[in-house]
């Protein structure tokens, strides 16, 4: 019922930000003279605003057609070289014979969000490297036929791509996966597997919710799992491809995060609003540039997401060594040769300081040489892979990480 109730209020809030729109570009049309008289910019402004932040959005582009590589400007074009049901693999290419680099493996966190929000993640490594990225499908479009889609299944997912990509791969785990990302790891190097990376980075993961839980944590580890079925989830109307399929809203995790930090994003609304009327479009454009990206959400399926908040967030199988894989333990002692990178923000509000670093600790086998922990100063959870301070201060240290290892 949550489901029909939002895609119909849904429904009206896109016939309102069309009208808002179209308010707004009259009232501050150069030719029409009501522009510069009275409340005339300040209404177009507010419209602007509102339409903007009501419009519906699907799933964005990323948009990197070129990269600089020194004083050249390389082209840079999309392939999809492998598919399976739930997410596809998508190839950076660099053109005119631009070195390709170190192949590496970008996964993109399943949590509501599309792969495009590691865009500034990818542009900054593809000049250096050959560049991959999981691109997960939302659930909602993903047919009942299709089967079901859980944490064994994107462990899977991960191992599928490595082995398509071929040996000597690096993977780069931002935020969520990198529990999957890691047990994968773990799981290849058990079975000396050789498509096994030759490192993994994993940044602001929740190896370890135990430690330094944040308010996610605690919201997780607050009700039972009958709660989060019962209240978290919801079936698919029949609009969409996937009609039927259990699965976690991406509307409902965006109104979770919105919520968390209410304050900041109304502050970010208000900047926005006074940008348009000082006439500082390009200010304006950032803003709404993030939040195009920020609130085009999908669905995760049920069954992940379930599993997800029980394994990771309730029970914290990893750590106490209890993870399973199709009935056998992930071991994390069998990591022998696979150097670890762990990223943590100083100011991260979602995946607390300490628990991505708790993969080196649990990583037992592995010579401290290839060990290695950066703690990002005043940086938050999005800073650690977008942003000056991604693109300055930490990027570098995993392209060295990742040289070293190659």
């Amino acid at each position: 019922m949550i489901y029909h109730s939002y895609e119909l209020h849904r429904s009206m809030m896109a016939g309102a930000s069309a009208f808002a729109s179209m308010g707004a570009n009259w009232l501050a049309h150069p030719s029409n003279p009501l522009a510069y008289i009275g409340m005339s910019p300040v209404i177009a402004s507010a419209l602007d605003v509102f339409a903007h932040a009501s419009a519906p959005r699907g799933k964005p582009e990323f948009g990197l057609h070129s990269v600089s590589i020194g004083d050249a400007e390389i082209a840079v074009r999309e392939e999809i070289p492998f598919r399976l049901p739930f997410g596809q693999l998508k190839h950076f290419v660099k053109e005119h014979g631009a070195p390709a680099g170190p192949k590496v493996l970008v996964v993109a966190p399943m949590s509501g969000h599309y792969a495009t929000l590691l865009r500034g993640t990818v542009e900054r490594l593809i000049p250096g490297h050959d560049v991959y990225i999981t691109d997960w499908r939302d659930a909602k479009l993903v047919p009942l036929e299709d089967g079901r889609f859980d944490l064994d299944d994107y462990i899977d997912y991960i191992v599928a791509f490595l082995e398509h990509i071929g040996p000597g791969a690096h993977m780069v785990a931002v935020c969520q996966p990198s529990v999957p990302a890691y047990a994968a790891a773990a799981l290849m190097s058990a079975k000396k597997n050789k498509a096994r990376p030759r490192s993994l980075t994993m940044m602001g993961g929740p190896i370890d919710t135990r430690e330094a839980p944040t308010e996610v944590n605690t919201l997780a580890t607050g009700r039972g799992h009958s709660w989060f079925e019962h209240n978290a989830i919801a079936t698919v109307p029949p609009i969409y491809a996937g009609a039927g399929r259990r699965v976690y809203p991406g509307f409902l995790q965006l109104a979770g995060f919105m919520s968390m930090n209410l304050g900041n994003h109304m502050v970010s609304h208000w900047e926005m609003f006074r940008h348009l009327v000082e006439g500082d479009g390009e200010s304006a454009d950032s803003t709404k540039a993030f939040y195009d990206e920020y609130r085009a959400v999908c669905d995760m399926t049920a069954e992940f997401y379930l599993q997800t908040v029980d394994a990771v967030f309730q029970r914290h199988l990893l750590p106490k060594g209890e993870f399973m894989h199709r009935g056998a333990r992930i071991d994390p002692a069998a990591i022998t040769d696979v150097a670890l990178l762990a990223v943590e923000g100083e100011r991260d509000d979602i995946s607390g300081v300490g628990q991505t670093k708790a993969a080196l600790t649990l990583a037992t086998a592995l010579p401290a040489a290839k060990k290695t922990y950066l703690l990002a100063k005043e940086v938050g959870h999005y800073g650690i892979f977008n942003g000056r301070r991604w693109r300055e201060k930490i990027a570098p240290v995993v392209e060295d990480f990742i040289a070293k290892h190659d």
